[in-house]
């Protein structure tokens, strides 16, 4: 195995997915995070990341018999999975000094090249108590314990790369405004070689950066009141763009003017984010999955008899046009099987294997609308009585502070209740990458219901697609690149046919586009022309699982933003 001990690329993220057993992530911010990193793994692209060691995890999920969302800690010992690191540096915190250590893990491709990720720890002796805590809590606490969390990953981020010995860093990826003190921590450094050029100091620095915005409303955007930045950051405050006596710390804006190439997350994206931060620069490049992780076994079964190279290459997988759909369905049923076993295994409840089974799987929030489906349920026992069963099965967690997701996963424990015969609903609780993965593959068709245009991009959708399920989405996100219609999948709606509407209006349009789609179109197919779906799923395959994939994505961030020379691949 390789492990090159100069990375030209370090890259900065709150959260980034592992292992699923490991609570370093929270969602799909993370484990975008985690299958960037698998992918340049895979392609050999010389990058290191920086993440906190998030030592009690986001959350445990419990779903009470009332459909309350229980959280629990989900602690774990860093000791067992990870490689302790000498190294220390220190950051100015809260009017003292916190040391810092590091945890290393590796990520190793599927040609032995080896990515190495290193999670910042402040649960050291040297600290006090509340020091100690820094790292502990992934999202959690208030705002000041975000931000010296931040301080943590950015100011901190940099200084160990330079203990470690990472002196050669070509560009600095910030995947969110979360690290974005990274940018004012390397503007010092440049300062100390040129004191008398801060015009240049700041110019070099922003060449050298790279940033991600996943976020498209300004309300999930980080800001934090001067006078905390100047209690939690002490002088390291003053380095800090926007942070004057009377003004807030804006992270987003310190990025944007901070780094060199600025992107959104899909095509739609991109254009959301000029509109909300006129006068920069926003480029898109489009996410994808990494596809050995999130194809399931009966799938990676299938493209290893028939596409030998696909986990080196996923384009390849353009070729499952060649292969008979009864392999393809064959690989489906055995990964529907999976899914019911789970359901059973967790709820006990066993759901119907020939039934068209709906999947939604992604954070409980409102704008998501995971409630959209059962919007008018009598109409959809009705679809369900004269086309055929419908089963839904849901999974996510609400983050503890949303009273409105948590409100939401309630809903949908009390509308399952009340569902009639043919119509079937349950909720999977404890939502992480592996019951993200067994319910994107095990269902018929991925569901997927945002309020335009609050989905950036979404990823879920992308990992059915590598297992043969289409999509029935709003126009949003990626689905605006991904949908060919009757081909890929199915949209809900027309493209801005909603922008105009108020959200009650614009809701009843959507379900009643969603009702009329699933009763005319998708569930006859289903039920009535199984080969036709069975070509759906290959293409489906074919046209979207070989594009929106990481290996794609990281070649777009590698010419267009990083400016790398591409490394040999191990068939060149």
């Amino acid at each position: 195995m390789t492990l090159r001990p100069q990375a030209a690329v370090a890259y900065f993220s709150m959260e980034i997915a592992l292992e699923s057993e490991l609570p370093t992530y929270s969602g799909g911010l993370g484990v975008l995070a985690g299958d960037t990193l698998r992918s340049c793994a895979d392609l050999g692209i010389p990058i290191c990341a920086v993440t906190l060691v998030h030592r009690k995890g986001y959350f445990l999920q419990r779903i009470g018999h009332d459909g309350s969302q229980e959280e629990q800690p989900h602690p774990w010992r860093p000791e067992e999975h990870l490689e302790p690191l000498a190294p220390r540096v220190k950051v100015e915190l809260l009017g003292g000094t916190v040391e810092v250590r590091a945890w290393r893990y590796r990520i190793v491709g599927v040609n032995g090249s080896e990515v190495p990720v290193y999670l910042l720890d402040t649960d050291v002796p040297e600290n006090v108590a509340e020091q100690r805590t820094h790292t502990d809590h992934l999202y959690g606490g208030d705002s000041t314990y975000r931000l010296a969390q931040e301080a943590i990953l950015g100011i901190g981020g940099v200084r160990m790369l330079r203990k470690l010995g990472h002196d050669h860093i070509e560009r600095y990826h910030l995947n969110e405004g979360h690290a974005a003190l990274a940018i004012p921590e390397l503007v010092g450094e440049e300062l100390l070689r040129s004191p008398d050029d801060p015009d240049g100091a700041r110019e070099r620095v922003r060449e050298r950066c790279v940033f991600t915005t996943h976020t498209p409303v300004p309300a999930g955007h980080d800001r934090f009141p001067a006078d905390m930045v100047r209690k939690v950051l002490g002088e390291s405050a003053t380095r800090a763009p926007a942070a004057g006596p009377d003004s807030e710390l804006n992270l987003t804006e310190v990025a944007l003017e901070g780094s060199g190439f600025v992107n959104g997350v899909a095509m739609r994206h991109g254009e959301v984010s000029r509109n909300m931060f006129p006068g920069h620069t926003i480029r898109s490049i489009t996410n994808g999955v990494h596809t050995a992780t999130w194809a399931s076994p009966p799938f990676q079964a299938l493209y290893d008899r028939h596409i030998p190279r696909w986990r080196r290459d996923p384009f390849c997988l353009r070729r499952v046009t060649a292969i008979d759909t009864e392999e393809i369905v064959a690989a489906h049923v055995r990964a529907k099987r999976l899914l019911l076993d789970e359901v059973k295994q967790r709820l006990g409840v066993e759901l119907d294997p020939q039934a068209l089974t709906l999947g939604f799987g992604r954070r409980a929030t409102a704008y998501k609308r995971a409630l959209l489906v059962l919007h008018d349920r009598e109409r959809l026992e009705r679809i369900a009585g004269e086309v055929g069963p419908l089963q839904l099965v849901y999974g996510g967690k609400a983050h503890p502070g949303d009273a409105d997701g948590r409100k939401i996963i309630r809903e949908i424990h009390a509308l399952a209740a009340r569902c009639g015969p043919g119509l079937r609903v349950v909720f999977l609780p404890g939502y992480d990458m592996d019951v993200c993965a067994r319910l994107a593959a095990g269902c018929d068709v991925w569901l997927n219901t945002p309020i335009p245009p609050l989905e950036a991009s979404g990823t879920s959708g992308m990992k059915a697609a590598l297992n043969g399920i289409p999509s029935l989405s709003t126009l949003d996100g990626w689905w605006v690149e991904g949908c060919e219609e009757g081909v890929t999948g199915w949209a809900i709606g027309t493209d801005g046919d909603a922008r105009k509407l108020s959200p009650d209006e614009r809701d009843r349009l959507h379900a009643e586009a969603l009702y009329s789609k699933l009763e005319e179109v998708v569930a006859p197919c289903f039920y009535r022309d199984p080969q036709r779906f069975a070509d759906i799923r290959r293409r489906t395959i074919a046209l979207n699982a070989s594009y929106f994939n990481t290996h794609r994505m990281v070649l777009e961030y590698l010419f267009e933003a990083y400016h790398l020379e591409r490394p040999a691949r191990a068939s060149d």
